[in-house]
């Protein structure tokens, strides 16, 4: 078996844009790999953001803290230097010797500071007076902060150092370092010597390593996705296999089993699930073979009997016609003989109609028929019950007069149960019988007014042999079998019989079914479940109406 996706998302989301958000979240509902993978992704990348960020700062730091070394360090040997050999020289009061000398101090600088950007500003005189002029530099030099200067000036003994934005030939900055010291001609004075550092390779090394660090991020990222989608997919497609196996079995695919590969902890689960397959399709084999043994002995036993019960039926007529001639006892007697014997066939007839059900081999024998004349009809062999009843029978037909193909047996046989139990249970109050349609079906609602039934009760009324009072007495017999047979005779036609009742209110059945014949009404039917009139409002919502003996239309309503 191969492991599929249980959930693909159509493409056409993805080729949306505005539905991008709906397909996420379609799929981080409906698959453990996807948001496993997700969740993944998003903390690893976290992880790996933090890191890259920290090992940059970090970078940057060091970078920053050697090149600013580096500077100092090359600043104060030249400075050094410079020093050294304004300290040799003996230039006495030689002002031509003073300037030459303080010429090659100045060479001596540029020599041994690694830098071509230097500036000199004279500080203080120790001498009669005279002392060569500062210099400046030929290259752009950034401008200097009175706090440098006055720090340099102040502690001669000490470099003073200041991060700059370093003006280039073409107009632009970049970072840099300038360093501050003090130099001393003696006998002349003291000037405050600055040179001034190009820190730009740093900032090239430090984007290097950056887009080195984020690159390697992203790439791990996409990496552990990988190896996370592989691994989910390893320990996911073993469950895809389970879920798709259990609804094939659920769908009564008895024979499928799991593929076991190994002996982990999967493989495990595999032969447990394939034991407690084999245990169900034994159990439901046993099953099955029980209920066909149970349908073939009410099928044999209700034909075994149909003989001697037609001999028994005769004799009991027989019997009862001549009743009269008996004395009382013997007389009533005959009477429930008859009686008992009718219901017995009605019961080995329910019993046969159960057993073809059963078997499946039902078959509709379906002609062009109105239900409302159906209806019509059944309510006019039903008066007679009614009346006995002293209960009223209504019938409001809005539509339903076209003709559509069903069988007018079955349904008929299914208005005689609703309206006789209607009439049974009715407590003499009126029975109302709607019939409707629509342009997807017909339906026929069978209301009484009567005592009506629990929750639980109506959610048990269409099973075989149960009565909601087994002690309530009834006039037209019943065998317990009427509704489970009407149920079965409405899904036949592909519809269907509901039930609406409520205590001390009454019960309604709606049987419905499609004009199509092949499908089961989906959605509001033409007759609601649930009514809306009471009792008090009866006589404004239904009256009287005629069926046409044939009808062509169905007063306006398909």
């Amino acid at each position: 078996m191969t492991a599929t996706n249980p959930t693909p998302v159509p493409p056409s989301l993805w080729r949306a844009p505005r539905r991008w958000q709906i397909a996420l979240g379609l799929e981080w509902r409906r698959s453990v790999r996807f948001r496993a993978t997700a969740i993944t992704m998003l903390l690893t990348a976290l992880a790996i953001f933090i890191t890259c960020v920290a090992m940059a700062l970090v970078i940057r730091n060091d970078l920053f803290e050697s090149r600013k070394d580096e500077a100092l360090h090359n600043a104060q040997v030249s400075v050094l230097q410079a020093q050294k050999l304004l300290d040799s020289a003996q230039v006495g009061d030689d002002r031509a010797a003073t300037a030459a000398l303080w010429g090659e101090a100045q060479r001596v600088l540029g020599r041994a500071a690694s830098t071509d950007r230097i500036v000199g500003f004279f500080a203080e005189s120790a001498g009669d007076g005279f002392a060569p002029s500062g210099f400046r530099s030929l290259r752009p030099f950034p401008t200097l902060s009175n706090e440098l200067r006055t720090r340099v000036v102040t502690v001669p003994g000490r470099q003073a150092w200041q991060s700059v934005a370093l003006p280039q030939d073409d107009g632009t900055t970049t970072a840099g370092i300038v360093v501050g010291q003090m130099l001393t001609i003696r006998d002349v004075g003291s000037y405050d010597i600055y040179l001034a550092y190009d820190l730009a390779d740093a900032d090239e090394t430090l984007l290097f390593v950056q887009r080195t660090l984020w690159l390697a991020g992203i790439t791990l990222v996409a990496i552990i996705a990988g190896i996370s989608w592989l691994v989910l997919r390893s320990v996911s497609r073993p469950i895809i296999e389970a879920a798709e196996t259990s609804a094939r079995l659920a769908s009564g695919d008895l024979e499928v089993r799991l593929p076991v590969r190994g002996e982990d902890e999967l493989a495990t689960l595999g032969r447990s699930f394939n034991a407690m397959a084999d245990s169900i399709e034994s159990q439901i084999r046993e099953l099955a073979e029980l209920s066909l043994v149970q349908q073939r002995f009410v099928s044999d036993v209700s034909h075994e009997l149909r003989t001697p019960l037609t001999t028994i039926r005769l004799a009991a007529e027989m019997i009862n016609d001549q009743k009269d001639e008996f004395d009382p006892t013997t007389a009533r007697t005959a009477e429930l003989l008859h009686t008992q014997v009718q219901r017995f066939e009605l019961l080995l007839s329910d019993l046969l109609e159960i057993s073809r059900y059963d078997a499946g081999s039902v078959q509709l024998e379906v002609e062009a028929t109105s239900l409302a004349q159906l209806a019509e009809e059944i309510v006019d062999e039903l008066r007679p019950l009614a009346t006995a009843h002293d209960t009223e029978l209504r019938m409001v037909a809005p539509g339903g007069y076209s003709p559509i193909d069903l069988d007018p047996r079955r349904v008929r046989r299914v208005l005689r149960n609703l309206i006789g139990n209607a009439i049974e249970h009715g407590e003499g109050r009126p029975v109302v019988i709607t019939v409707d349609s629509n342009q997807y079906a017909v339906a026929v609602g069978v209301r009484d007014f009567g005592l009506g039934m629990r929750s639980e009760d109506a959610e048990r009324v269409f099973d075989r042999f149960w009565r909601a009072d087994p002690s309530r007495r009834r006039t037209i017999g019943g065998t317990g079998l009427g509704l489970s047979i009407a149920l079965g005779d409405a899904k036949l036609h592909g519809g269907n019989l509901e039930v609406w009742s409520e205590l001390g209110v009454g019960t309604n059945f709606v049987l419905t079914i499609p004009r199509s014949g092949d499908s089961t009404p989906t959605g509001q039917g033409p007759v609601p479940l649930e009514p809306q009139e009471t009792l008090a409002g009866l006589g404004d919502a239904t009256q009287p109406i005629v069926i046409p003996p044939t009808p062509d239309i169905e007063g306006g309503r398909l």
